[in-house]
């Protein structure tokens, strides 16, 4: 198990960039349309564990039921987060790890989850 620690993370050109206070542990790859065709490896936060710190080029991608508003920077199309509702109804981020810019990349584990059957 991995202690909450504070870490940074961009899209690719930088222009969203955000920190968050999260453990590694519980991180999810979802078989969803969505998120298989982006190769996300995704980790959840409450929404004040997450602070855009750049985000002028930010904007959002809404689809199916629209809870979730998928952000991605419009100028290098990469997604870092998704705001919306967890499965309890509370506020959550979900926070695309493969973004996280102070880790080694391959340095985490994630649980494979079917979305599809969601």
């Amino acid at each position: 198990m991995t202690d909450v620690q504070t870490h940074t993370g961009s899209c690719h050109c930088g222009a969203v960039a955000y920190e968050v206070d999260m453990s590694l542990d519980g991180l999810i790859e979802c078989n969803c349309s969505h998120c298989y065709r982006k190769g996300f490896v995704l980790g959840f936060v409450q929404p004040d564990a997450f602070r855009l710190t750049a985000e002028g080029a930010e904007t959002e991608y809404r689809f199916g039921s629209h809870k979730i508003g998928h952000r991605f920077c419009q100028t290098c199309g990469v997604q870092t987060h998704a705001r919306g509702e967890g499965p309890d109804g509370r506020p959550m981020v979900a926070v695309n790890v493969r973004t996280l810019t102070d880790i080694e990349p391959f340095s985490w584990t994630a649980t494979r989850v079917d979305g599809r059957s969601f």
